[in-house]
C-alpha cells in the first residue's frame, strides 16, 4: 500500500509541472538554509579539530562575584594562580591546561603591520589539543622552565611572515613587538569559531606581558580539563565544587566587596550558552525570543504557504476523493496517503537541499569569511537534516490532509 502511495504521488508531481516546481522549490530552500544552519551549529559546538576530544572535556571560562544583595556582579577569566591552586591539583581528571583566550597584537615585515590574534599556553595545552604540526613541535615544560623566547605559529602567518613560506621556519626568529622569539612548531590554524585553540601565535604563559604572575583571583587566564573518560565529567564536577565551596566568603577584589561566588566546569555548549543565560532574565527572554522567532521564519511560515499550495494541489483531486469515499474508503486511509504523499515529496525537496548544501558549505568553507572554517555535512547534521524533513513534511500535510479527507461525497464529485 505504501509503495502505490508514492507511485501516486510521483504521478502527481508529473501531471502538474508548475505546482511541483513551487513546492520543491520552497521545499529545498527552506531545508538548505536549515541544513547549512544545522551545519554551523555542529562547526560551533561539535567535536572538531583540533578539539577532537571536547566530549570528555569540562571547560572554566569566568568568575562569577556577586554582592549581598545580588544586584552587583563582577564577571571575567581568572588568574593563572587560582587556576594552579584550584585546578591543576585536581585528582580525578587525566589532564588540566591553562591558557588565555586569544588577544592581539602585532609584527612588522618591512614597514608592513601584521595584526596577530596571540595565545599563552602551558605545556599541556599541547597535549590535550590534537593540533597537525605541519613543522617542528610543541614547547614543553622544559623550554618554560628555561624561560626561552619560543613560538609555535598557524601556516597561515608562516606564508606572511617569512619570504619563503615553502622553507622550513623552525629556527628561525620571528619579531613580535620588538621581542625576538625563536619559532619551534608550525600548525595548520584552527578556526576563529573555535575561541579556547584559535590564535596565530602561541606562547608559553611565561613570556612578557602575560601576566601570570598576577596575584588574586581574577586575571586572564582560562581552563580546560580532560577526563579519562565520559562518564568521568560529574565526578570531577564535583572535586571541583567542593574546592570552590573551601573558598573563604566574603571577599575583597578590586576594593570591592563580594559574598557569592561562582565558578564551574562544563562542557563547551553548556559553558557557551551559559555565558549568554547567565545575563539575567532580560537577556534569557531576548535569546529564546530570538531563536523561536528564527525557527518560525525558516519553519513555520514556509510550512504555512505550502500548507496553501497543497491545498490547492489536493483539491484538484477532489473527485477522486468523492469516488473513493463512495466506495468506502475511510479517513484514515485518505489522511494517511495525502501525509506519505507529501512526506515523499518533501524528501525529495531534501534531496535536492543536500545538493545545494554541498555547494553553500564549500562556498564558506573557501570564501576566508571564517578563518579555517570546516563546515561538514556528517551523520549528526545529516540525521538531523532527515529529521527536519519528516518534521517539515508533517506540518505542510496534515491540515491539507484533514480537510480534504473531510469533504462530503457530493461536494467532492461537484469540484
Amino acid at each position: 500500500m505504501l509503495l502505490n502511495y508514492i507511485k501516486i504521488a510521483w504521478k502527481v508531481l508529473l501531471r502538474h509541472p508548475f505546482y511541483t516546481f513551487i513546492t520543491l522549490f520552497g521545499i529545498s530552500l527552506t531545508l538548505t538554509v536549515l541544513m547549512v544552519l544545522t551545519s554551523f551549529l555542529d562547526h560551533l559546538f561539535g567535536t572538531h579539530y583540533p578539539e577532537t576530544r571536547r566530549d570528555r572535556s569540562l571547560y572554566i571560562m569566568q568568575m562569577i562575584q556577586r554582592d549581598t544583595a545580588q544586584s552587583g556582579r563582577s564577571t571575567g577569566p581568572m588568574s593563572f594562580r587560582f587556576l594552579t591552586d584550584f585546578v591543576k591539583t585536581l585528582k580525578t581528571p587525566e589532564r588540566v591546561t591553562i591558557c588565555t583566550m586569544y588577544n592581539t597584537s602585532n609584527a612588522y615585515v618591512g614597514s608592513q603591520k601584521i595584526k596577530l590574534n596571540t595565545k599563552y599556553t602551558d605545556a599541556d595545552f599541547w597535549r590535550i589539543m590534537e593540533f597537525e604540526f605541519l613543522e617542528g613541535k610543541p614547547y614543553n615544560e622544559q623550554n618554560i622552565a628555561n624561560g626561552e623566547n619560543v613560538v609555535v605559529i598557524n601556516d597561515d602567518l608562516k606564508k606572511q611572515y617569512f619570504d619563503h613560506p615553502d622553507e622550513p621556519v623552525v629556527g628561525k626568529t620571528i619579531d613580535i613587538e620588538n621581542i625576538n622569539y625563536r619559532v619551534i612548531g608550525v600548525i595548520k590554524g584552527s578556526p576563529v569559531t573555535r575561541p579556547f585553540t584559535y590564535a596565530d601565535v602561541y606562547f608559553p604563559y611565561t613570556a612578557p606581558k602575560s601576566n601570570y604572575q598576577q596575584s588574586g583571583m581574577r586575571g586572564r587566564f582560562v581552563s580546560i580539563i580532560l577526563a579519562k573518560q565520559k562518564s568521568d565529567i560529574p565526578a570531577i564536577q564535583e572535586e571541583f565544587q567542593s574546592r570552590i565551596g573551601r573558598i573563604p566568603l566574603p571577599g575583597i577584589q578590586d576594593g570591592w566587596k563580594y559574598n557569592a561566588l561562582e565558578v564551574k566546569a562544563e562542557p563547551y555548549a553548556q559553558n557557551f550558552l551559559g555565558t549568554i543565560l547567565d545575563g539575567g532574565p532580560g537577556l534569557r527572554t531576548f535569546f529564546f525570543g530570538v531563536i523561536f522567532f528564527i525557527l518560525f521564519m525558516l519553519l513555520g511560515l514556509p510550512a504555512l504557504n505550502l500548507v496553501n499550495v497543497n491545498v490547492s494541489r489536493i483539491m484538484e483531486r477532489a473527485s477522486e476523493i468523492g469516488i473513493r469515499k463512495a466506495f468506502g474508503a475511510p479517513i484514515r486511509t485518505l489522511v494517511w496517503q495525502f501525509i506519505v504523499e507529501n512526506i515523499f515529496i518533501t524528501f525529495i525537496g531534501g534531496a535536492i537541499a543536500l545538493i545545494l548544501t554541498l555547494i553553500v558549505i564549500q562556498l564558506i568553507n573557501h570564501s576566508g569569511w571564517i578563518a579555517y572554517a570546516d563546515l561538514t555535512i556528517n551523520f549528526n547534521v545529516f540525521a538531523v537534516s532527515m529529521l527536519v524533513c519528516l518534521i517539515f513534511g508533517l506540518l505542510s500535510g496534515v491540515a491539507p490532509a484533514f480537510r480534504m479527507s473531510k469533504l462530503s461525497i457530493a461536494e467532492a464529485l461537484k469540484s
